[in-house]
């Protein structure tokens, strides 16, 4: 807000997508149920992966991450929105409308990061799988995530601080489900064309910069795909692909939908748009990342105590379950145990007399090689 022309106890109103009392109690009910069933299913990803020594890898790690901003992003709205639903008080200050903003705009960058580090994770599986382990590293990952979080919080921040310049007058209703930054700036009376340029150009760099990251990881996999001569392997290889195909896809579509266009333009079939995005992806990842996903499935098997858990244990926890003689999985890099603990001896075979006669002479320069 421009200097101390706006008070900053001032409020909004959120009037939400409709006003009409039968609607809103349908509306209630169909999002705190979508709001429910995204807690739960991002929340038990979050568990499984952390309590199942199965699932600790870089792809699963990225994945623990990507729920838990999913998690975060729908509790900094949806809750709000449920008791505008309830409540004839629909009011939010001027402060928490901005700290929705930001948080609001921060997630959605963070989920539009991390999608595009877990695009290069599938390559290097893929693509480079020699050297998975070590392009991979425990250390690498850390790094990555850490700067996928650092990068969201600063933008976020950077439009935050631009809509602190923003005059509001007027009526203050926001005929929306949460504080968006269009939605603002149709609000605002103060000129926004300078903003709205910097939002558009920012927002193509912090998003289509990922999005070509990931379009350019998937056309080498598509590549090393059909190069693979077994059509069983064809298929296991894009089927570990898949399921972040279809995140991608659901994600970056419905937020096109709704940014990558002139302000002016902006209306209430936006909000569907928006609602996908903010309530209905966090919903639904977890259901796509787990459908067919049979590790996913054996490691909520084990964290919800099911007593035929052992059938769905996945190829990778049942091989090296076979291989620890069921002590668990130990991540390739991780937890490896001295190699004079995990190496076996192997049976001698006594020395025939040929064997004694080759090795002499192997050793005297004088074998020849049948």
């Amino acid at each position: 807000m421009d200097g101390d022309n706006q008070s900053e106890d001032s409020q909004f109103l959120l009037l939400g997508i409709s006003e009409r009392p039968e609607q809103q109690r349908i509306l209630f009910w169909m999002f705190l149920s979508m709001y429910l069933v995204t807690v739960v299913g991002n929340v038990l990803i979050v568990l499984a992966i952390s309590s199942d020594s199965c699932l600790h890898t870089p792809m699963y790690f990225f994945l623990a991450n990507l729920s838990f901003t999913d998690l975060f992003f729908v509790t900094n709205t949806v809750p709000k929105m449920l008791v505008n639903l309830q409540s004839q008080n629909k009011a939010i200050s001027y402060a928490g409308c901005l700290t929705q903003l930001y948080f609001l705009v921060s997630l959605a960058t963070l989920d539009n990061l991390i999608l595009a580090v877990m695009a290069y994770d599938r390559y290097v599986a893929i693509c480079r799988p020699l050297h998975y382990t070590t392009a991979m590293s425990p250390g690498l990952c850390i790094l990555l995530i850490t700067l996928c979080w650092v990068l969201s919080a600063l933008y976020g921040l950077l439009l935050t601080l631009l809509m602190t310049r923003v005059i509001f007058c007027g009526p203050r209703k926001i005929h929306y489900i949460f504080c968006e930054m269009y939605v603002l700036l149709r609000l605002a009376c103060s000129d926004t064309h300078i903003i709205h340029t910097v939002q558009l150009a920012t927002g193509c760099f912090i998003f289509f910069t990922p999005l070509g990251f990931v379009v350019t990881s998937y056309v080498h996999i598509v590549r090393a795909i059909l190069r693979i001569p077994s059509a069983s392997k064809k298929y296991k290889a894009f089927s570990t692909c898949a399921s972040h195909l279809g995140v991608v896809s659901l994600f970056y579509g419905t937020l096109c939908m709704v940014y990558l266009q002139p302000l002016q333009t902006y209306s209430m079939k936006d909000s569907v748009a928006t609602v996908m995005y903010a309530v209905v992806t966090p919903m639904m990842n977890p259901f796509i990342y787990s459908l067919r996903n049979k590790d996913m499935h054996g490691a909520l098997g084990r964290l919800l105590g099911r007593p035929f858990q052992r059938l769905k244990l996945g190829p990778a926890c049942r091989e090296f379950e076979a291989n620890s003689g069921g002590k668990g999985y130990e991540p390739p890099g991780v937890h490896l145990s001295p190699p004079h603990e995990s190496v076996q001896e192997l049976p001698r075979t006594p020395a025939t007399p040929k064997i004694k006669q080759r090795l002499g002479e192997a050793a005297n320069g004088s074998l020849m090689i049948d």
